[in-house]
């Protein structure tokens, strides 16, 4: 055989099919590692690569690198990050541009995924865009670049595919995935065994959120909170879940001096577990919203950002579950109004009476507000359809 016959039998090593799955912070990481194993049943032949947490990375994802890198809440808190964000935002492009994966599949963090939208729209790589950007609540005009970069937008709020349609987005709504990552509803004392918590003491769950600037912001306040109910309640037991990725030493140090019991993760379950929870505003409110137990939330982030946010946003709550509600089922404190003697007097009143049974009326109609389960399972269908035929 000459060596022009050689040539002519030379294979060419095919690429293995690849997804980029780009989350910036715990719940998104959740939300895509669901995503990748209903894509792993339905496409067992696919890699995976971008930017997550651990749970991406034990569903086989290649980390370039960790969505803490870019975790962070607010305007002014943003400010010192941003060289590593852009440095973030230019890795991943450089991945795209040099693996070619045959969809991108982009969670949540807007004024990331949208950028880089951008750069994979130039690349000529389809994009499908998980959990929409809240358009709907401020900066109504990103629909508008939305619909130009997004290949899909996957809803998780019934009004979204609407509001979103209206203005020229190919948006659909999946459903809730939070749904699916919770565990059955069950009794109190069900989730106190399994988490070996005592079954006969009371017991107020605190969840401070997923990031060390909410940590900062917010962990005094709540271990107050906690000792405060704790004078008025003997035996209270006081549950801290710590989210993915976040050190535990951390919030055992923002709640110093407070006897507490720290769950690694498992926040679903200590919301079950508990009478009352105190939840920092974001995904975590439609969690203990869905496992029936009434909460107060709070939100409280740097002056400069609340009034470049309250300049912009016009909503009537900032908690999610009295948004689906369109009233207050949960009571919510912003920004001044998150003190002490205010969030221990909200908290006292849920305990029992006719304000904890109007509340759990209001989780109810939440919570068939939202439909079946199966997110991941659409959203996988919705990925799926931009790869090639097997």
């Amino acid at each position: 055989m000459t060596t022009r016959d050689a040539a002519l039998y030379t294979i060419t090593p095919v690429k293995p099919l690849s997804v980029l799955v780009v989350a910036g912070e715990a719940s998104g990481d959740g939300h895509g590692a669901d995503v990748v194993r209903a894509l792993k049943t339905r496409r067992p032949e696919l890699t995976f690569f971008g930017m997550g947490g651990p749970r991406l990375a034990a569903e086989g994802v290649e980390l370039v690198h960790g969505a803490h890198e870019i975790s962070v809440m607010g305007i002014a808190e943003v400010i010192p990050k941003i060289p590593r964000i852009l440095k973030v935002l230019g890795d991943l492009e450089r991945a795209a541009k040099e693996r070619r994966p045959s969809v991108a599949l982009l969670i949540d963090v807007p004024d990331f995924n949208l950028r880089l939208a951008a750069r994979l729209k130039a690349l000529g790589i389809p994009v499908v865009y998980f959990v929409a950007p809240m358009v709907w609540a401020w900066r109504e005009g990103r629909a508008r670049r939305i619909g130009a970069l997004v290949d899909e937008l996957c809803c998780i709020l019934p009004f979204e595919e609407a509001f979103l349609r209206e203005r020229g987005v190919n948006a659909t709504y999946v459903g809730n995935p939070v749904i699916d990552q919770l565990p059955a509803l069950a009794e109190p004392r069900v989730f106190r065994e399994r988490l070996g918590l005592a079954i006969d003491r009371p017991v107020f769950a605190v969840l401070p959120g997923s990031r060390r600037s909410e940590i900062a912001r917010l962990g005094t306040l709540m271990r107050d909170v906690a000792s405060a109910l704790g004078n008025t309640r003997p035996g209270l037991q006081v549950v801290v879940p710590v989210a993915p990725g976040l050190a535990k030493e951390l919030v055992r140090a923002a709640f110093e001096g407070l006897d507490v019991t720290l769950i690694d993760g498992r926040a679903p379950e200590v919301v079950g577990a508990c009478d009352v929870a105190l939840v920092a505003s974001g995904t975590a409110t439609l969690e203990a919203g869905l496992m029936r137990r009434p909460f107060v939330t709070i939100y409280r982030v740097s002056p400069l950002t609340y009034a470049v946010g309250r300049a912009l946003v016009r909503l009537p709550f900032f908690c999610l579950v009295n948004l689906l509600a369109k009233k207050q089922v949960v009571p919510e404190l912003l920004q001044g109004d998150v003190t002490v003697p205010r969030v221990v007097e909200a908290l006292e009143g849920l305990w029992a009476g006719p304000a904890r049974e109007a509340c759990l009326t209001g989780l109810d109609e939440v919570r068939a507000l939202l439909g079946e389960g199966g997110a991941a399972g659409r959203v996988a269908d919705r990925v799926a359809s931009h790869l090639p035929a097997p």
